[in-house]
């Protein structure tokens, strides 16, 4: 799937498949649209995935980056994106389990664009995966 970036009004926009409609392209948008491009060429359903999902943690209200659900209604994937150059830490996981405390996926995603970092749900804890899996549902 090809990304479509337009100019307009002096600033560059991007078309987001998931909200349907064009968005202003700042670093960490592009880096979000590639990532929605990938989940959606591994068979995620653009349905099952939402954008700058709201979650209240402790009080606080927070934005997950991307979240795709399962058939069944529930979360099944988190992702995190930082711009480009901006380093994927331990704080960006700390902010991924705080999003998950109350979601619960099965699997968490943290990019800058520049590598994708995958974990995954086990019996005994986390273990990293290569790649984003495809969809299973």
């Amino acid at each position: 799937m090809a990304l479509q970036v337009r100019e307009r009004d002096g600033r560059r926009e991007i078309l987001d498949p998931v909200r349907r409609r064009w968005v202003a392209l700042t670093p960490e948008e592009g880096v979000r649209q590639r990532l929605l491009a990938l989940l959606l060429a591994r068979g995620y359903p653009a349905g099952l995935l939402a954008v700058e999902k709201k979650v209240e943690h402790l009080g606080r209200p927070w934005r997950a980056d991307v979240v795709a659900y399962g058939r069944d209604s529930r979360p099944l994937l988190l992702a995190e994106c930082k711009a480009p150059g901006v380093k994927v830490n331990t704080a960006t996981f700390d902010q991924l389990a705080r999003y998950n405390a109350v979601l619960g996926a099965r699997l968490l995603v943290a990019t800058n664009g520049e590598a994708v970092h995958v974990c995954e749900k086990a019996a005994d804890g986390w273990r990293w995966l290569s790649d984003v899996p495809a969809f299973e549902g």
